[in-house]
Order: structure tokens, then C-alpha cells, then sequence
């Protein structure tokens, strides 16, 4: 590991959405990066006809992942592993189990943590779902045998990364969440509230929505992101900038969107399906697994989820993990309404999106693969577990915007501490 490398300790890994977007050194689209602003992003100056730019790394590393769906673990795997040597980084475990074994005295998280990140279960505070929030039954391993909440009920994961939190004692954490949690009664605050409870201080700033298309991804999917910062990590101007209601654009960690649907003159259009699915090649002709593989259910009329057809011109509507088949259609045929004439006349059939489709609209990078066969001792990864890691993860290219605006005014932010501070 490099002098100056920031440690990360992810929890609710997923495949790796955000552990990519803070470590950096992937492919995006080149119209999702805004040139002018950020031509310093890329390795290189891109050619007038390329299509996809190189993000530089960044100063963040992953030393410890965690989640307990075993096939985000197998995607993780298989893209970290072609980075760097992965060996007993990734753990297959549920925080609270994680929590308890630390605490029983078996040293399982790591020394000298710099940022805690965590998408902590957003089943129960979704839109999309039954939203239990708080009550949820579910357990933290997800089953549905729990007859009253508890704080190891899947709806109160937080607590137990707030645990992690006062365990590891990074300089900050972030936690990411959907925009459901908003509207859920008060779960905004009371979350907020027992954060800023975390023993030893933290400074925990007000969560705010940001929307994936404004920063570049082709996808409109909102995410609530929370930050806390170790009080006494903190300089003394940065702590009393981030302590006040509004915070100074010196200080401020969150990173300003560089798309709009409206556009003014310093932002760029929002990046369209039609962006994302450049030079890919229908499931037939195409070498790659995740662009062969796609969901075959039936249409089921406009009633039910997932029949519609992505627009053209447009971010995609979200990508979502709970889709039992029914993931939207890259093209519906004329007589369901489909509008995509040229292709249609092209002779082009009815199809859903493909693994590949999808996971270009969260902005993953095609050598991302979502889709394995079982060869030579490997793991097979299909089509359906495909969809849902990609449906639950975060766009890379969002929380490279959060790493690279934290790269910016990190040295403003943390006092030069080099000695052990975890426990």
C-alpha cells in the first residue's frame, strides 16, 4: 500500500459500486465527464471520436468488505482481483455477527481506518417496497421469521455500522441510502441523531439527495448521502465550518452536479440510454456474457412493473434490484407501443435489457463482469443474480464524485495524524 492512501472500510458492499467510485481508475462515458471542469479526472486527453475516458485513481483503497449476499461477493472478487491482491478483504458476513466477534475479543476489523462507508439495507425504507423502515421483521441475515423488531432487525442495520463507527474510529464515514428514507416519517433525523451519538464525536452533517443523472450517470436514481466527520481528527477551522447549519464551499464535501436536464451554461446535458448503449452489439452478436444475457418474460401490459420501454433520449428510469424477472425493455415492439421506429424497421425484436445494458446505466465499466461461467474451480454468476447486484449497488460514477471532491479538500478538512488511532 502507497504512502497517502486513504483506507476504506466498506460495509453493505454489494459487488462494489462504491468501493470502485472511491478507488477510481475505471472507464466511463466521455460525455458524463465534464471536460472543462474536469479534465484533470483523466489520464489522458481524450480523441475527438472516443467514446469512453479513463478516470485517474484515486488516493482511497478498500481494506475491508463485507456483505452477505454471496454472489456481490463473487462480481467483487472477480473485478478486484484483476487490481490487486484481494486475499481476506472481502467478508461474507453479517455486520452484527462482524460486531459481536470484534467485541468477544477476536480482532476482525482493521487498524488505522480512514473512511467507513455503508449502503445499509434500503428494502425497508424504499418507495418500492412495503417500507417497514424501523419495524421491519426481516433479520439481519434478511430472513422473515422475526415476530417483533429488534435492533437486529434488517431496518436498524445502521446502528450496527454506527458500531463499526466507534469501533474503527475512522477520520469520516459515509452512508448512502435511497431517496425514500426522506419521506418516511422522521427516519431522516433519528438516523442523523444517532450518528451524531457516536462515542468519541463526530460532527454529522445534514443528509442530502443527490441524483444520479446530474452528475453524469445515465440514470435517474436518487440516493441520500450522509456525512460524519471525527471531531477531533478535524482542524480547527474545518470543524467550525462544518459545524454550522450552512456550511462554507470551502468545506463543503458534497460534490456539485455537472449535468442538467435544463441546461445552463456551466452544466452538460443529462447523459441519455442512447450514450450508454453506444458500440454495443445486439445479445446474439456479442462475445461478452452480460450483453448475451437478458431476462425473457413475457410482456404483461402497462399495469405492471417493469414494462416499459427505457426512452431513447433520456436518462433511464432506476435500475432496480427487486425486479423477479421484469426488468424494463430496451425496445418494445410497435404493437405494445414501442417508439423506437429505426430499430423496429431494422428488423430489431422486442427484448428486455441486458445484464450489460443495465449495468452501463449505473456507469459500470464493461471489464466489470456481472455474468461468469463455471470453469477451471470458478464461481458461476447468472443472469438474474446479475440484475440485482447491479440493481443494489451505487454508480461508481456518483461516488467518484464524492472521492474526488473529498480528494480536494481533504488536507483542508484533517489534521496530519500518522499514529494508531483505532483501538
Amino acid at each position: 500500500m502507497k504512502n497517502g492512501t486513504k483506507k476504506v472500510l466498506s460495509l453493505f458492499s454489494g459487488c462494489g459500486g462504491m468501493d470502485l467510485g472511491l478507488e477510481g481508475g475505471f472507464e466511463v462515458l466521455k460525455c458524463s465527464i465534464d471536460l472543462e471542469s474536469h479534465g484533470n479526472w483523466l489520464g489522458k486527453r481524450p480523441k475527438r471520436g472516443d467514446i469512453f475516458v479513463k478516470l485517474k485513481k484515486n488516493s482511497f483503497e478498500t481494506v475491508f468488505a463485507n456483505d452477505i449476499e454471496k454472489t456481490a461477493k463473487i462480481a467483487w472478487e472477480c473485478y478486484f482481483s484483476k487490481r490487486r491482491d484481494i486475499s481476506g478483504i472481502y467478508h461474507l458476513e453479517s455486520v452484527v455477527d462482524l460486531v459481536k466477534r470484534h467485541k468477544s475479543g477476536e480482532k476482525v476489523f482493521p487498524n488505522e481506518i480512514d473512511v467507513v462507508t455503508g449502503g445499509f439495507p434500503c428494502n425497508d425504507f424504499s418507495l418500492a417496497g412495503k417500507r417497514k423502515g424501523f419495524d421491519s421483521h426481516r433479520t439481519h441475515k434478511s430472513e422473515l421469521r422475526m415476530d417483533e423488531p429488534s435492533v437486529e432487525s434488517r431496518g436498524r442495520l445502521y446502528m450496527w455500522m454506527k458500531e463499526v463507527i466507534e469501533l474503527a474510529k475512522p477520520r469520516m464515514f459515509i452512508a448512502e441510502n435511497v431517496k425514500g428514507l426522506v419521506s418516511l416519517g422522521d427516519a431522516k433525523k433519528i438516523i442523523e441523531r444517532d450518528f451524531r451519538e457516536i462515542a468519541g464525536g463526530y460532527v454529522v452533517l445534514d443528509a442530502r439527495i443527490l441524483r444520479a443523472c446530474d452528475y453524469g450517470v445515465p440514470q435517474k436514481r436518487d440516493r441520500v448521502l450522509f456525512y460524519g466527520f471525527r471531531k477531533d481528527a478535524l482542524t480547527p477551522k474545518a470543524l467550525d465550518a462544518l459545524s454550522k447549519t450552512l456550511v462554507s464551499s470551502e468545506f463543503d464535501p458534497y460534490p456539485s452536479p455537472t449535468h442538467s436536464r435544463d441546461v445552463e451554461f456551466w452544466k452538460l446535458p443529462w447523459t441519455t440510454t442512447r450514450d450508454a448503449f453506444a458500440n454495443l452489439a445486439e445479445p446474439e452478436k456479442s462475445n461478452d456474457l452480460s450483453q448475451r444475457s437478458y431476462a425473457k418474460a413475457k410482456y404483461l401490459g402497462r399495469r405492471c412493473q417493469g414494462q416499459i420501454e427505457v426512452p431513447a433520449d433520456k436518462p433511464s428510469p432506476t435500475i432496480r434490484a427487486e425486479h423477479h424477472g421484469n426488468i424494463e425493455y430496451r425496445r418494445l415492439s410497435e404493437e405494445h407501443g414501442g417508439t423506437k421506429r429505426d430499430e423496429l424497421s431494422a428488423g430489431l425484436p422486442e427484448r428486455r435489457l441486458t445484464v450489460r445494458e443495465c449495468a452501463r446505466l449505473q456507469s459500470f465499466p464493461d471489464d466489470f463482469e456481472f455474468v461468469l461461467r463455471k470453469s477451471d474451480g470458478g464461481k458461476a454468476l447468472g443472469a438474474s443474480s446479475g440484475y440485482r447486484v447491479i440493481g443494489n449497488a451505487v454508480p461508481p460514477l456518483l461516488a467518484y464524485h464524492a472521492a474526488r471532491r473529498l480528494e480536494e479538500i481533504w488536507s483542508r478538512l484533517f489534521n496530519n495524524i500518522t499514529e494508531n488511532i483505532s483501538s
